[in-house]
């Protein structure tokens, strides 16, 4: 049996119809390598986003996934900008960023106040060491231009101080905290699996790429307990990640399994091809 499915019916690369909340209990302790949880935000009218206290509700979530984490595993937390305010998570995870997901072309529609345009993804890690964290493979393209940045490598601090390994690297640079290179889908988006989920349940699956490329690696164990459409499962099998994830309705679970069907048909074509 194993370690994360316990449950008789709990299984791995699969997307569970029901409440994450009735299967938490049969996830073993520290058996799951990466949390990707982009659950509610309680800012909607959606009855699937009516939460009395989002910052209660997110502190009973990060106690659950600190028991499931193994050592140094990783969780990243989708929610507005107060979304972890005011409650001590210090005893169960640490907060090691704030990742701001920038979105300048959200609707300007405050009139007593600056429009929210971004949203937060904390990320947090199991201890005081990530398990995982996979720069190489998030790495973005370098923006400053190179005559100032080879000229700021020649000051002492970089050249053989604390900063030396900041040297320009030709594959890219860290992403930082603060994310605008990765839009919002849209209605023409290709992606998109349901009108529905627009901007308020279905991310970019590069997004969720990014996630799951920087603190997992291939054979990992990603835990998802608010899957809608299936954007981190389809993201895991397209990058050799296993997977559990849940989700209450049966018809994003339908799209969900349609969108892996798709994912499982690519990856057969590229293996005929490659045989070809």
């Amino acid at each position: 049996m194993e370690a994360a499915a316990k449950h008789s019916g709990l299984a791995r690369n699969r997307i569970h119809h029901g409440d994450f909340f009735d299967y938490a209990g049969d996830i073993a302790d520290a058996s799951v390598d990466l949390v990707v949880c982009d659950g509610p935000y309680g800012v909607t009218q959606n009855a699937w986003d009516r939460i009395a206290s989002i910052q209660q509700f997110n502190l009973n979530l990060i106690k659950l996934f600190a028991r499931m984490l193994k050592p140094g595993g990783a969780l990243y937390l989708f929610g507005k900008p107060d979304c972890i305010d005011f409650i001590d998570y210090r005893r169960h995870l640490n907060l090691r960023a704030r990742i701001v997901w920038y979105q300048p072309s959200r609707l300007a529609q405050g009139r007593l106040n600056y429009t929210n345009n971004h949203d937060i993804i904390a990320y947090f890690i199991k201890g005081a060491k990530p398990r995982r964290y996979n720069l190489d493979d998030i790495r973005v393209a370098q923006l400053v231009e190179l005559e100032h940045r080879l000229r700021c490598e020649k000051v002492p601090s970089v050249t053989r101080g604390k900063y030396r390994k900041t040297k320009f690297n030709a594959r890219g640079k860290n992403p930082g905290d603060v994310w605008g290179d990765i839009k919002q889908l849209t209605y023409k988006s290709g992606e998109l699996a349901s009108r529905d989920a627009l901007n308020t349940i279905q991310k970019p699956e590069r997004l969720i790429e990014r996630l799951v490329r920087a603190s997992s690696s291939p054979g990992d164990l990603v835990l998802d307990p608010f899957a809608g459409t299936g954007t981190c499962p389809v993201v895991c099998r397209r990058q050799r990640r296993e997977f559990i994830a849940f989700e209450l309705q049966a018809e994003f679970v339908a799209m969900a399994n349609h969108r892996l069907d798709g994912v499982d048909r690519e990856q057969r074509v590229l293996e005929f091809s490659h045989g070809a």
